[in-house]
């Protein structure tokens, strides 16, 4: 399929939207006036000494660990993000209130540890999110505190930094970083299961979404079964696969671990464009037949309606789907026996196709 240089004047145009960029700003006095989220990460990105990044584009093969304090500023709406400027405002902007490197992963399951042993029992699981195409270390780390926040995350959250290229341009390289990074998230999971997590939740965004299928099926190759006993849950957001791909990854990976969600979403434009580069009608993410996937345990959340947020990143970014979805841990339990027919789970509509469930999500008025 050729395409027509516009579309790349187009990918620009929208991949670009995020400027400017995300940076890490410390200001410890932030603590007194928003809600502090401590973030632990695991990166395979080179450090930097530019202020704020912290960690830039360059790809290392030893990982690096650290936890970090982020203020979440009150005056936001949910699903909002605001980064520093040059005159950073606790009361708006996300700012960093401690820094911790660990020497190495020994250090950082020991922390982790530590604050698991602190939390009541029923409290000790740790979603592990993985960013997506065109994203820094901030962005990532800061979009997590977001999302811990506005959905009432309980447990310890993880950020897995891989080495975008940080660039709307950078399309191939971040690509390729995916299957380079693929081995450190997979030492990331181990870590974080010694470090006694009751249950481990795999959250990736757009691009993050491939590694993390990658990642599962490398699991599962290296030990049976090993997947679905290492992650208790997988949360896909837009992801960007190609839909055989994501087919062959699955049955590859054989028991998928439950429950496995996938939100979509047919206005989302930036996998519209994906799919135009690749010479495909469409990814997994914007799926329009999901009887392609009929033969999976899957869940497909269709949150085409919500004109909330960012399309790309509509579970995050939309505060009137945040506010259907904070209580996730009741969602899940819902999703784990029969779901056909589930019509007041959640507002919308439940069409049951052979063994996967679409549930097309619209906003409540009630709520706004």
């Amino acid at each position: 399929m050729k395409v027509h240089p516009s579309a790349l004047i187009v990918a620009v145009a929208l991949l670009s939207a995020c400027t400017p960029r995300g940076t890490i700003v410390l200001d410890p006095s932030a603590a007194e006036i928003g809600d502090v989220r401590s973030i632990y990460y695991s990166t395979t990105r080179e450090k930097s000494d530019a202020p704020g990044v912290i960690y830039g584009t360059e790809r290392v093969e030893t990982p690096s660990y650290g936890r970090i304090e982020l203020s979440v500023p009150p005056d936001r709406m949910a699903g909002d993000v605001s980064y520093p400027g040059k005159d950073p405002d606790p009361r708006t902007d996300f700012l960093a209130t401690a820094s911790t490197g660990f020497a190495g992963p020994s250090a950082f399951r020991q922390a982790m540890a530590q604050d698991l042993r602190a939390l009541p029992e029923n409290q000790r699981d740790v979603v592990v999110f993985v960013h997506g195409f065109n994203s820094t270390f901030s962005e990532g780390m800061i979009r997590l505190a977001q999302l811990a926040e506005d959905l009432s995350i309980p447990g310890l959250a993880v950020h897995y930094a891989w080495p975008s290229l940080n660039n709307p341009l950078g399309y191939s390289y971040d690509r390729d970083s995916v299957l380079f990074g693929r081995d450190g998230l997979e030492t990331l999971l181990a870590e974080v299961k010694a470090a006694g997590a009751a249950d481990i939740i795999l959250v990736g965004h757009s691009l993050g979404s491939l590694m993390t299928m990658e990642t599962l099926r490398q699991i599962e190759i290296g030990d049976e079964d090993a997947a679905s006993r290492t992650v208790h849950g997988v949360i896909l957001m837009s992801p960007d696969i190609d839909v055989e791909l994501f087919l062959a990854q699955a049955h590859r990976i054989g028991t998928l671990p439950q429950p496995f969600l996938i939100f979509t979403s047919k206005r989302d434009r930036a996998l519209q464009l994906s799919a135009r580069l690749t010479g495909q009608r469409e990814r997994l993410g914007n799926l329009s037949q999901v009887d392609r996937v009929s033969d999976l345990d899957v869940t497909m959340l269709d949150v085409t309606n919500f004109r909330d947020g960012t399309r790309h990143l509509t579970p995050a970014t939309s505060p009137t789907l945040i506010a259907l979805m904070q209580d996730l841990n009741e969602v899940n339990a819902a999703f784990q026996g029969e779901r056909a027919g589930r019509t007041g789970l959640l507002p919308g509509t439940v069409l049951t196709v052979q063994n996967a469930t679409q549930i097309i999500l619209s906003p409540v008025m009630a709520l706004n």
